[in-house]
Order: C-alpha cells, then sequence, then structure tokens
C-alpha cells in the first residue's frame, strides 16, 4: 500500500513567508486567511480557491491574494511588492513550495463592503507532501 501523503496548509504557509518579508520590504502589514476586525487600513488576505494534488507527492493550490491600502497608490504598491516576493517566495527556508506561477494578474477591485482601495491577483504554488507519520 502506497504511503499517504499529507501538505502542509498553502494559505498559512504563504502568509507566514509574506508577513516576514513584507516587513523586512519596508511594509510591516497584517497578512493572514481572514479579514481582520477590527480591519486596518492596509493588510493583506490569502485564501485558497482551488486546485488540485498533481501527483503522489505534488499538490498545486490556486490562491487569490488580495490587498488593501489606505488609499489607491498605497494599494497598489502593497500589491506589487507582495506579487514580487510571493514570486520570490520558492527556497524560502526549506519551505515545501518550489514554483510558484502566476495565474490571475494583478487587477484593481474595491471591496464592495467598504469601497476600500484593494487589488488582487492570483498565483498556483507548488506544494511538495511528506509521508504521513503515526502519532
Amino acid at each position: 500500500m502506497p504511503a499517504a501523503i499529507v501538505f502542509p496548509d498553502a494559505a498559512e504557509l504563504v502568509a507566514t513567508y509574506l508577513r516576514e518579508a513584507l516587513a523586512a520590504a519596508g511594509f510591516p502589514v497584517r497578512v493572514g486567511t481572514r479579514v481582520p476586525n477590527p480591519r486596518p487600513a492596509e493588510f493583506v488576505r490569502l485564501k485558497r480557491v482551488g486546485g488540485a494534488q498533481l501527483d503522489v507527492v505534488t499538490d498545486r493550490p490556486r490562491l487569490d491574494v488580495h490587498c488593501w491600502g489606505a488609499d489607491d497608490e498605497r494599494a497598489h504598491d502593497l500589491m506589487q511588492i507582495t506579487r514580487a516576493l510571493l514570486l520570490a517566495f520558492p527556497g524560502w527556508r526549506g519551505a515545501a513550495a518550489y514554483d510558484v506561477n502566476e495565474v490571475g494578474g494583478p487587477n484593481e477591485l474595491p471591496d464592495p463592503e467598504t469601497s476600500s482601495p484593494r487589488f488582487a491577483f492570483a498565483v498556483e504554488v507548488s506544494l511538495r507532501g511528506k509521508p504521513l507519520t503515526a502519532p
């Protein structure tokens, strides 16, 4: 019987990376998988919106990345730096990610509830799984 393979939580893995990378790049914003409450003026939200397991050890989740800013310029700048950092993600601290491809380019997408400036893009991240080990 083949080994059971488990994959990391793609959104959490990428959020952890982006928190550190954005802070180092001068954008110390909240990064997570939910809209914070209370909502800060600037933050990044990641959400897995699909993707599929490609083979026994490779998962290819699709992530939507939404970047809110205090104004249009700041939201755009946050999106651009987040995009650049995310495309440089493979190899970060030995993470399971080994490939990132953009599948939806940047677009302006004002928040429907607040009209806050927001930009979004989408990526697919190739993740290597690990054999499930008994606890």
